[in-house]
């Protein structure tokens, strides 16, 4: 099912009808009458032909099968409505918007705001503030009042007073009693950006000027900047802790471990036999750089920076992972800004700096297609709307002919009273709570303007960019792909628990065990300790019998790993003879390995808990299949051969 979505993805993701000039462009098929174009097949062939992996699908006439399966596909997602679906439409929606982006203004401002992010994200701050509360709706006489609070206080910090008692007595922010207004180091995106702002731009040692921010206005003083922590290197075993019922104790096992390591065994190649990460246990434990942040376990960080040279171990370490053993690799020097330019414009347009953005991309806009105000919206709006919109409850009720008035034009649209309040009626749903009408309907026609502005570019750009109108499309039939294929397949599928059952009970014999051992394996560190614990086997000794004697006064020499283990699996050494008892020595990454195979399980069917998702996988590719073959009944295709022969010719 997952190789035929990703055929289907490709296409979806590399169509490519566009709006332009259609009835000029040659007719390749028809589906029930309606036209399907050449160059869509041939843009679509071109583009998907290193990336097609059926050689029967490289052909013309095979991959127009593949084509043709596709707009199938398309064609009965919108014959069942899909294409009006609300999900659908909020998807691509977002799509368009994302899209949207790479033509619109906003991408220089976003850089600049990116590079001045990376500059200071460079180093860290330590800085102490004090708070006066005021919120943004306060009236003017509040908000004076707090102003002057606060500028007093920082006359009294510039001339020397204690900046810590100052905050002690007079911060309103929660705890400031006990921090003294300490906030510690912080960096770039950790406050908002007017904070920010103060922070970077004021000197070490010196008190900044008054800052407004959303909780009310600060001044803050700058204890240090101090550079900040590069990325580093590490390798690490780990041994997890939530793999169910483990024949061991996690723990425990880790400690053994760690005291293998201090006798000097390889921690590359202790990595490989017992880590439970398997993506870094086959490159020896070794992990992608990172800095602090970046892997959600502060305690592993802070345990890897605390390591100050390369080959430096730490001891075991709990996460909510596991257990780690961590040894440092190496320290990196900063990323450039362009390694880090795609994180940082992220952050810039999700954060407080997005209005920065938002303010000189309507600007554009404006220039652009031309924008004029007409009638003023806050006396007509403080009357019309009640006071039941502050508690989110207003409903809009129609406004007239002679009073709805135009808004704003932006080229050749008109926003109008009537727009505006069905954008607020909307809004209110999802809104912060607001105390004054008046502070509402500021902030909800800036964003209804923003909102206008940037769909008319939109809208326009379909009409005045191809290759924007030609992915945008991509991007609506790989929508409608995903849709059709989910409910139509997938979710079918899943549903079907009787004929998943009958569809496994016809085909078990696709889902067989190898040859399986229930054995205890023993990994040993030296050829001598092995040839003991041959000896103790033979004895008939258990394994914690083994284990006392030879892991003796602190000194682990051995391991042991009970369960049952298909034939070539990672855990047993390689070219191991299968046959009842006690193994010969196996030398495997630096250990020497003895298997004591307790019993031999011949190959059988698997159960189906066993494998109900590759079941699951196939029974739906079944399902698919059917459903292709009902659509090629369901739809009238007529493929233009005198067309296709052009085709051919023009891709040879």
């Amino acid at each position: 099912m997952m190789k035929n979505f990703l055929t289907v993805c490709i296409l979806a993701f590399l169509s490519a009808t566009t709006v332009f000039s259609q009835n000029k462009k040659e007719v390749l098929m028809t589906i029930d009458g309606k036209p399907v174009y050449a160059n869509e097949f041939e843009r679509v062939y071109m583009k998907n032909l290193d990336l097609v992996q059926d050689e029967s699908q490289k052909d013309i006439d095979g991959y127009l099968q593949l084509f043709i399966d596709y707009k199938l596909k398309i064609a009965e997602a919108q014959a069942q409505g899909l294409d009006k679906e609300e999900n659908y439409l909020k998807e691509f929606s977002k799509y368009r918007d994302q899209l949207s982006r790479n033509y619109l203004f906003e991408d220089k401002v976003t850089e600049e705001l990116a590079k001045e992010a990376y500059e200071r994200g460079k180093q860290d701050v330590d800085a102490s503030h004090i708070l006066i509360r005021v919120d943004y709706e306060a009236l003017p006489q509040d908000t004076l009042a707090a102003y002057n609070k606060l500028n007093s206080i920082r006359e009294r910090a510039l001339k020397g007073e204690d900046f810590a008692k100052l905050a002690k007595t007079y911060s309103e922010e929660p705890g400031a009693k006990e921090s003294g207004g300490d906030l510690g180091y912080f960096s770039v995106f950790n406050m908002v950006y007017p904070f920010e702002n103060a922070a970077y731009n004021t000197k070490v040692g010196e008190i900044s000027g008054i800052v407004r921010t959303s909780f009310g206005y600060h001044v803050l003083k700058v204890n240090d900047k101090r550079a900040r922590m590069p990325k580093i290197s590490v390798s690490h075993i780990m041994i997890s802790d939530k793999k169910g019922a483990r024949t061991f104790n996690p723990e425990e096992r880790i400690n053994e471990i760690y005291s293998m390591l201090m006798q000097g065994q390889n921690l590359e190649s202790l990595a490989k036999q017992f880590s439970d990460d398997k993506n870094s246990a086959v490159q020896g434990g070794k992990l992608k750089p990172f800095t602090k942040g970046d892997l959600r376990a502060p305690e592993f960080e802070d345990a890897a920076y605390a390591l100050k040279n390369p080959g430096d171990l730490s001891k075991p370490v709990k996460t909510d992972f596991g257990w780690h053993i961590i040894r440092l690799e190496e320290k990196f020097p900063m990323e450039t800004f362009e390694q880090q330019k795609e994180e940082l414009e992220k952050k810039v347009n999700e954060g407080d700096r997005s209005k920065i953005v938002t303010s000189a991309t309507n600007k554009k806009i404006k220039e652009k297609y031309g924008f004029k105000k007409e009638a003023s919206y806050l006396p007509y709006f403080d009357t019309y709307l009640g006071d039941d919109i502050l508690k989110r409850k207003w409903v809009m009720t129609p406004i007239t002919a002679n009073e709805d008035k135009t808004l704003f034009v932006i080229g050749d649209k008109k926003s109008t009273y009537s727009d505006f309040a069905r954008y607020i009626e909307e809004r209110q749903k999802t809104t912060r709570p607001y105390k004054l009408k008046e502070t509402l309907l500021v902030d909800f026609y800036d964003e209804f303007e923003t909102e206008e502005l940037k769909d008319y570019f939109k809208e326009r750009l379909e009409f005045e960019n191809e290759d924007y109108a030609a992915i945008l499309n991509e991007y609506r039939d790989g929508l409608l792909i995903f849709d059709v294929m989910d409910k139509n397949i997938w979710q079918k599928g899943k549903n079907d628990s009787i004929g998943i059952q009958e569809y496994y009970n016809k085909t078990k014999q696709n889902y067989l065990w190898k040859q399986r051992i229930d054995a205890d394996i023993y990994a040993a560190t030296s050829d001598v300790l092995a040839q003991q614990l041959v000896k103790m086997l033979g004895e008939g000794k258990t394994p914690e019998e083994i284990k006392i004697i030879l892991n003796a006064e602190d000194k682990v020499n051995v391991l042991i790993t009970p369960g049952v283990f298909e034939i070539d699996q990672r855990e047993l050494p390689k070219n191991l003879e299968i046959k009842k008892g006690v193994s010969k020595i196996y030398p495997s990454n630096d250990s020497f390995v003895v298997v004591n195979i307790k019993e031999i399980i011949a190959p059988g069917s698997k159960s189906l808990e066993d494998v109900k998702g590759k079941v699951l996988s196939n029974y739906q590719n079944d399902i698919e299949a059917s459903w292709i073959e009902g659509l090629h009944s369901k739809y009238k295709v007529e493929v233009n051969k005198k067309s296709l022969k052009h085709v051919k010719k023009q891709l040879k």
